[in-house]
């Protein structure tokens, strides 16, 4: 029988149609999709109870966390004081955010690193001292690295080692998961796509969402291919409760040039004194915050997208000229990346602007990593525990990503002695009826898709555009998810249509700016009417306190 999906038009339906009796079963204690940070983390931890089946989607090292070139914030200098991290976090989430997992995160952070440095991990150090670098947000250096701007990929080189040498934990890559299986509101596992061997049908006792963000949603990112919101939308299907989607943190910085990718140009470079200048050279900062190149996110990103107006310039310039040898030392990857395009960093300006990033919002979770779904937890970018509130704070994610990884892994594992049913009926949407041929130009749908996010729902929102991208995607839906598509480019442009339909009701619904959700047309924060957070399920949205 053809292998494929079939959809309806309004989120969460997603029907599955293939012949279930030919297509391999697997059976495991936990299954974790997704390699990053927190879902590495959440498996090793996992590991300790019972067997874990890694899924991801490419190969292991490919997602966001391995592309963090900024560090991980965390309180190991004597000087600096969990009460200092847990103040700038909570002011720049902009009153949104959840306090006990501000306190919990900031405060098992210090441990989960000091994990990592013991299973080898190597934070950039002088004199055997660590070295700390200050970000937009914080007050005080904070952030850690490794390699100069690849902490990243020694985040997740260090975890992945670890995972290997793990008798309990196994790996399957190149495998696209297109939906949880459910049955009366339990998780029972997934059913996925392997390349070469075809469709599976994966049975887990627990199952692990560590899928990352949306960022993929929109023209100008810095988001890997992956990020296309499939954990968000398989969750939304089987019943789980999304949170604050609207909020997405655009980065300020990426390198704006003509074939080359948006590749994100650390904050890190203005902790160490890199300013921006505007086409006429001149310094423009300090006129928009206090704080100049240092303030929160949201400011910077907001203030460029001002400046690019009122100049007519398509871009702005990172000016790191003056910064001397430390260049070198503290950011190979920049300095490297920028030198394929014949900029020379040390004597040349970097045009930058603004590009997707990272979501702040995701599925509603415990701090336990529980959705309201038994037998499904969500951890990393694709979750939602109100740490990062309205606005993340730089650096914020990769300590979220550890520790939330162990909570959520321990978690899972300790109810594994829940047997897991084997037997019929399960919801994976099961359809043999005949749909219309998929001669669709996929990828022209996707590029148009990602300009209207990028124009109506980027880093400024109004109204009226809002509106039109709201029936625009109405529009594509209609023709797009009701169609069978047989390999990953279609069910990744299903899921990127269904997210990206609650993203724009959510970011109608807030009628206020409040950290990284900015509405041109309601320029102010709203504390009486929407210090709230957004929800969104199945059913249509709600709010929630």
């Amino acid at each position: 029988m053809t292998q494929g999906v079939k959809k309806q038009a309004e989120p969460g339906r997603y029907l599955v149609s293939f012949d279930t009796s030919s297509a391999p079963h697997i059976f495991t204690d936990v299954l974790v999709i997704g390699s990053g940070v927190a879902g590495l983390r959440a498996a090793i931890e996992a590991a300790e109870y019972g067997d874990v089946l890694i899924v991801t989607k490419d190969i292991s090292r490919e997602g966001c966390s391995a592309y963090a070139q900024g560090g991980v914030a965390v309180v190991m200098d004597s000087e600096d004081s969990i009460e200092a991290h847990v103040r700038d976090t909570l002011e720049v989430g902009c009153g949104l955010c959840n306090e006990p997992a501000v306190r919990a995160v900031i405060t098992e952070g210090v441990e989960r690193v000091a994990e990592l440095m013991a299973w080898g991990a190597k934070f950039d150090a002088r004199d055997g001292k660590l070295l700390y670098t200050r970000e937009g947000g914080h007050s005080r250096p904070r952030i850690v690295h490794a390699r100069g701007d690849a902490t990243g990929a020694e985040l997740v080189d260090t975890l992945i080692a670890e995972a290997q040498v793990h008798r309990r934990i196994h790996i399957l890559e190149h495998s696209y998961v297109l939906d949880l299986i459910t049955r009366d509101g339990v998780c029972h596992g997934a059913v996925l796509h392997n390349t070469p061997k075809g469709m599976m049908m994966v049975w887990s006792r627990q199952t692990i969402l560590a899928t990352g963000g949306i960022g993929r949603l929109f023209r100008e990112t810095t988001n890997p291919p992956v990020t296309t919101g499939d954990g968000l939308a398989m969750a939304l299907r089987a019943g789980a409760t999304l949170m604050d989607v609207e909020f997405v943190q655009f980065h300020p910085t990426t390198l704006y040039i003509a074939g080359a990718s948006r590749s994100l140009i650390s904050e890190a470079v203005r902790g160490e004194g890199g300013v921006l200048l505007n086409a006429a050279g001149e310094r423009f900062m300090p006129g928009y915050h206090h704080d100049a190149e240092l303030a929160p996110r949201d400011v910077v990103s907001r203030s460029i997208i001002q400046e690019m107006k009122r100049t007519g310039d398509t871009q702005v310039y990172l000016d790191l000229t003056h910064l001397g040898p430390a260049l070198d030392e503290r950011f190979p990857m920049i300095k490297s990346l920028c030198a394929e395009f014949d900029i020379d960093i040390s004597h040349d300006l970097i045009p930058v602007r603004p590009s997707a990033h990272y979501s702040v919002g995701g599925v509603a979770t415990d701090m336990r990593g529980r959705t309201n779904i038994e037998g499904l937890f969500v951890c990393g970018e694709a979750a939602c525990t109100g740490f990062h509130g309205a606005n993340r704070l730089g650096s914020n994610s990769l300590l979220e990503g550890l520790v939330m990884g162990k909570r959520t892994g321990e978690a899972a594992g300790s109810l594994l002695k829940r047997p897991s049913p084997r037997t019929g009926p399960y919801h994976m949407g099961l359809s043999t009826e005949k749909s219309r041929p998929a001669a669709i130009d996929l990828a022209d749908v996707e590029i148009s898709l990602r300009s209207l996010m990028w124009r109506h729902a980027g880093v400024e929102r109004h109204e009226l555009g809002l509106v039109t991208a709201s029936e625009r995607i109405d529009f594509w839906c209609k023709y797009i998810i009701e169609r069978e598509f047989e390999k990953t480019s279609g069910w990744e442009l299903q899921n990127m249509l269904t997210v990206a339909k609650v993203v724009i009701q959510l970011a109608r619904n807030r009628e206020e700016s409040r950290g990284c959700h900015f509405r041109s047309d309601f320029p102010k924060r709203d504390d009486a009417n929407w210090k709230k957070h957004s929800m969104f399920n199945r059913g249509g949205e709600v709010q929630g306190v």
